[in-house]
């Protein structure tokens, strides 16, 4: 079983100021660079089974690892490896096709789990599916965002 959640931070913690900030500027026009690397920094946790991919106590730039699982999406489609990166950390998650399933590591921790290729795939799309409704929810703004679009339910 694959569990992918986020949580964004709550008033007054020190990552909300990513968010807050959303709120002073032109929400259409916000750049990739800035959306990846400069807002929504939110907890995320991944796990298969028992194990542990991503920590629910890290922080991460939220945009940048969902374009970065949304790429990783399309790779794995095409039955080709893929690979999520973290701008916070030197982290890999490597994400490595055989056959019909997909073996997950990490170039940090030492963990190896498969993964059912079609399970993981929907699981990353359900998480884009959330990450979009929070977003445009949250700032309706973002709804006419280019890159905020590419996080949409396909």
């Amino acid at each position: 079983m694959i569990h992918l959640s986020f949580n964004a931070p709550a008033p007054g913690a020190p990552w909300r100021k990513t968010w807050d900030s959303v709120s002073r500027v032109d929400t259409e026009n916000i750049s990739e660079m800035d959306l990846r690397y400069k807002h929504f920094g939110a907890s995320v946790d991944m796990t298969i089974g028992d194990v542990e991919i991503i920590s629910k106590n890290r922080f991460v730039t939220l945009v940048d690892l969902a374009l970065s699982i949304s790429h990783a999406i399309g790779r794995l489609s095409a039955g080709e490896d893929a690979a999520l990166g973290f701008t916070e950390s030197e982290e890999v998650i490597h994400l490595r096709r055989d056959g019909d399933l997909v073996e997950i590591s990490s170039t940090k921790r030492p963990f190896v789990v498969s993964v059912e290729n079609g399970e993981l795939v929907r699981a990353f799309e359900g998480f884009l599916e959330g990450v979009h409704s929070h977003l445009t929810t949250s700032f309706p703004g973002l709804i006419e965002n280019p890159v905020i679009r590419r996080l949409s339910p396909r």
